[in-house]
């Protein structure tokens, strides 16, 4: 089991690579959009590129800071039902399931990936950056091993600022 892990960790460091391949609108870095007296065109702009395509924001100010809130979809990754399959037949399907994460990432639908470090029910986080919550579920169930029966899926909305980082 700790070489399915330390496989699928090594593989979703390389999904999980920068990719030149992101719509710009949906990875400006506006974290921070500095305003002075009157609203800034760059938030506006891109709340309202954002909004015409369907994904839900909403922006505030915090002192003379404005954050831009966009709403993500974090799918949890669990254990499925059907986790009796071969050696063979499960290197195959993690080759599979790492290829659909690397395509996810290169298409932009997901912004970070990662497998858990425990060896518990939850096998690993999405964070999915698609307009609505059907979309990210109907992308996370096309994973191979989703399909198999080794995983499911579990997807929650979550609220982040746009352009906001891991520290």
């Amino acid at each position: 089991m700790k070489r399915v892990l330390f496989i699928l960790a090594c593989g979703l460091m390389i999904s999980c690579g920068d990719s030149d391949k992101k719509k710009s609108a949906e990875t400006s870095d506006v974290s921070e959009i500095k305003k002075d007296s009157v609203e800034s065109p760059d938030v506006a702009t891109i709340e309202e590129d954002l909004k015409k395509k369907g994904y839900q924001t909403f922006s505030y100010k915090a002192g003379d800071t404005t954050y831009l809130m966009q709403q993500y979809y974090m799918v949890f990754l669990k254990s499925g039902a059907t986790r009796s399959q071969d050696s063979t037949e499960v290197a195959e399907l993690q080759k599979k399931h790492m290829e659909h994460l690397t395509w996810l990432y290169e298409e932009g639908y997901t912004s970070l990936t990662g497998p858990m470090g425990d060896d518990g029910d939850l096998r690993g986080i999405v964070v999915f950056n698609t307009a609505t919550q059907k979309e990210a579920d109907s992308l996370a169930n096309l994973d191979p091993m989703v399909k198999a029966g080794r995983l499911k899926v579990e997807v929650h909305p979550w609220w982040v600022a746009k352009g906001g980082k891991l520290k």
